[in-house]
């Protein structure tokens, strides 16, 4: 080895989701949404002024951060805008957490949670769900030097109440929690409510997957004046200019068209509900999803051999190699017909020996 190698910073990195182009794929592996952005966002993307671009974007994105405190009755002080909320999360990260006790966040989880712990050399535990893949409250009743975990939880889709959410908020409230709400638009509730009461709440939610935006990425946080004032200070010894012109206005457009948001959302949510029964009659189990995805396990075929099967028809799912889940797929809800392809494929492919 050479001597400059021993001081590179090595950490084994997040893996995406693959990111196949085939114009007859049918993409259910990165929950992305299936339908398109609001049509204000449309409509500024062809009416974009392209020579604004020679300028540098607002660095404390103002325009954005007032729609999205408006939309959520929060104040302008209580935003963070970042680049996707994996940029937020990473934010929250080094701003956060800074103890030299552990960070707790569930055993099957966010697999980028524990990326960013050693790549900012954070300790870090992971408290084991029960055999139902759920968070047990109980254990982050303990010292810790902050908590984080989604909610509904990826990749189980399970969803923890408010008023749990709110106990480990209440029993934690010498450190930061942070509830990753990705997925929380197809969900019962969001904690935002609980930010009037706690000051160590962070909220992060996205665009990336009931607004249709996850290539623009467009991420926030939500919390208290002082916590979002200390993310801001990082980000501007880090790097002001984080997110891009165009972005921020597309990003506008999508926070105001509320009926359009509601409209996709509760399409994905009926779609989903019927993917509940068809998935159940070809014989799958899965936890009851509240986010825009399922969790599923077949008992008598390997869910490896069904991804690769799957694949060779040009449907790409989930699938992780991983204790615990190693049996389990992750299926993105998409539209009605990609699902019919699906269950077809399905169908197929376990009566085959």
């Amino acid at each position: 080895m050479r001597a400059w190698e021993k001081n590179i910073r090595r950490v084994e990195p997040y893996v995406p989701g693959e990111q196949p182009d085939s114009p007859k794929m049918i993409k259910l592996n990165t929950n992305e949404n299936p339908y398109p952005p609001a049509p204000g966002v449309q409509a500024a993307c062809r009416d974009f002024d392209a020579e604004s671009l020679r300028l540098y974007p607002d660095p404390s994105c103002r325009e954005l951060a007032h729609e999205l405190a408006a939309c959520y009755g929060l104040e302008d002080g209580q935003i963070f805008v970042g680049v996707g909320s994996d940029d937020v999360l990473a934010m929250a990260f080094l701003t956060f957490f800074n103890s030299d006790r552990p960070v707790l966040f569930p055993d099957i989880t966010y697999s980028f949670y524990d990326v960013w712990a050693d790549l900012f050399r954070i300790p870090f535990e992971r408290p084991a769900l029960d055999e139902e893949f759920r968070i047990r409250k109980e254990d982050y009743y303990r010292e810790n030097g902050g908590i984080i975990f989604p909610n509904p939880n990826a990749p189980t889709s399970l969803f923890l109440p408010l008023k749990d959410v709110e106990d480990i908020v209440a029993h934690n409230q010498d450190s930061v929690v942070i509830i990753d709400e990705a997925y929380v638009d197809f969900a019962e509730e969001s904690a935002l409510p609980l930010l009037k009461k706690y000051e160590n709440l962070l909220v992060v939610q996205t665009f990336s997957k009931s607004r249709s935006m996850a290539g623009m990425r467009i991420g926030f946080a939500c919390g208290s004046p002082r916590l979002i004032q200390a993310m801001k200070d990082v980000k501007e010894s880090y790097n002001s200019y984080t997110m891009n012109r165009t972005s921020l206005r597309l990003g506008v457009q999508a926070v105001r068209d509320k009926a359009y948001f509601r409209e996709t959302v509760e399409r994905i949510i009926r779609t989903r509900e019927k993917a509940k029964e068809r998935m159940a009659s070809l014989g799958f189990i899965f936890p009851d999803s509240q986010a825009n995805f399922l969790f599923v396990h077949h008992p008598e075929k390997d869910a490896g051999e069904i991804f690769s099967k799957l694949k060779e028809r040009e449907i790409y799912v989930r699938h992780w190699d991983r204790p615990r889940i190693s049996g389990w797929l992750r299926i993105t809800i998409g539209t009605e017909d990609q699902m019919e392809r699906l269950y077809e494929a399905l169908e197929e492919i376990l009566k085959e020996k």
